[in-house]
């Protein structure tokens, strides 16, 4: 049975692609952070969910999402999925 996590508006990722979940507060303020979100942009392996404030970033195996939900909501949904 496949799991999926609903990262906010229509955004659902299935849970064997997903490869971590960010608090983007928190880690942008590491260079290497902030290097591979900008590679992501350059490449257009980026998807935004939503235009409102972004408060994390889901990685999977082939984009990014930054999403308005904040990482340990996204991490609980997981947790009920049993992802």
């Amino acid at each position: 049975m496949k799991t999926y996590l609903h990262l906010g508006a229509d955004v659902n990722v299935l849970s064997n692609e997903l490869i971590g979940i960010f608090d983007i507060e928190k880690t942008t303020v590491k260079k290497s952070v902030n290097d591979y979100l900008s590679r992501c942009q350059k490449d257009g392996r980026i998807y935004y969910v939503s235009l409102d404030m972004p408060k994390s970033f889901v990685v999977c195996d082939d984009c990014t999402f930054i999403t308005n939900v904040a990482a340990l909501t996204l991490k609980k949904r997981g947790k009920n999925e049993k992802i």
